[in-house]
């Protein structure tokens, strides 16, 4: 028996990596296909985003891939006989179900390494590319917030909020000689009309003879290149983060009252993703057999396509219906999935 549990998980590995390429090929060229619209990028920029992109693109597509994986592999082994084989010496519905899902495990945790370790850097990288189309001189490291240069001018920024207010701003201007002239600290900054306006104000002057000179204001005008253009780069997104650093940045968001409501339904989705992968495994199992006694195998590919691309097409979009609406972001995130686990089940109710 555990030969033949082997033989299914192989089986279903093997056509759910297959299904990984196709759907990765599939949504990296309608990627590029948007990217290389931006007048700003060039052909080797659009191809390097695209391809920093394919982790990210693996983790969202990874309940998919597994539904047409799993699809797929028991079709192929019904099309052979060998499910009526295994069926024949004594390996019940049940026992293939329990080989699948312990697939199902496999791809659970694949996917939660690489939302947890991969795309987080990934992205960052991703962020870094457009920077650089942008010709902005921009570094930023996540213990040392941004760093902008503009002209004589070196900005520090310790944080960019979702609505692009500035947190922690440190301004150093220096002279031809490269010597520092003043210095700038405000507490925040909001972009109105053409400039920066900036509150908790303490600047420090020096002289060319050395001589210091201190003073603070509520408020202070900053002019500078630096607009919310250059900056949207580095727009904190929900998907680039991973779980606990979307838990963390939730708490932060809440601290300084700026909406939380993108970032709680990130935090739910992938919570579910385990679960969700592990139910596309499930859900394909019923519909194989269904079409097996109905004399149908090829149908059952056309409606596990179909299943996994409504299912990415409901999570995705039903996101976008609750933050316009005001709904609980849980439910945006719960409600696909119950749906489907519900579907699952009847199914499963119906070959058993």
């Amino acid at each position: 028996m555990k030969i033949l549990n082997r033989h299914v998980g192989r089986t279903i590995l093997r056509h759910t990596m297959m299904s990984m390429a196709v759907l990765l090929v599939l949504f990296a060229v309608i990627e590029f296909i948007e990217e290389i619209g931006n007048d700003e990028y060039s052909f080797s920029q659009v191809s390097l985003l695209v391809l920093l992109s394919v982790p990210r693109m693996v983790y969202e597509l990874f309940p998919m891939a597994a539904l047409l994986g799993t699809t797929v592999g028991l079709s192929v082994l019904a099309v052979d006989s060998e499910l009526v084989v295994m069926r024949a010496t004594g390996m019940s519905i049940a026992g293939i179900t329990m080989a699948a899902l312990r697939m199902g495990t496999l791809f659970v945790i694949a996917a939660m390494l690489i939302g947890e370790f991969v795309t987080p850097v990934t992205e960052r990288q991703a962020q870094r590319v457009r920077a650089g189309a942008l010709q902005q001189d921009i570094q930023q490291k996540r213990d040392f917030g941004l760093w902008i240069r503009d002209a004589q001018t070196f900005v520090n920024i310790g944080e960019v909020l979702p609505d692009l207010t500035l947190l922690g701003i440190r301004i150093f201007t220096f002279d031809d000689e490269r010597r520092l002239r003043s210095m700038v600290a405000a507490g925040e900054g909001v972009y109105v009309d053409d400039h920066w306006r900036i509150s908790d104000v303490r600047q420090t002057r020096i002289g060319p003879e050395g001589h210091v000179e201190a003073t603070s204001a509520e408020s202070d005008r900053w002019q500078t290149r630096v607009t919310p253009r250059v900056l949207s780069v580095f727009l904190v997104r929900p998907e680039q983060l991973s779980f606990w650093q979307v838990r963390h940045y939730i708490r932060h968001l809440a601290a300084n009252q700026q909406q939380t409501e993108p970032f709680e339904l990130a935090y739910w989705g992938k919570l579910m993703l385990p679960l969700s992968t592990a139910l596309m495994v499930l859900l394909a199992i019923p519909f194989v057999f269904v079409n097996i006694r109905s004399g149908g195998v090829g149908r059952s590919l056309f409606i596990g396509i179909m299943l996994g691309l409504g299912f990415y097409a409901v999570n995705q979009g039903f996101g976008y219906v609750v933050l316009a609406n005001g709904i609980s972001p849980f439910l945006g995130a719960t409600v696909p999935v119950a749906g489907f686990l519900l579907l699952a089940m009847v199914m499963m109710r119906r070959i058993g």
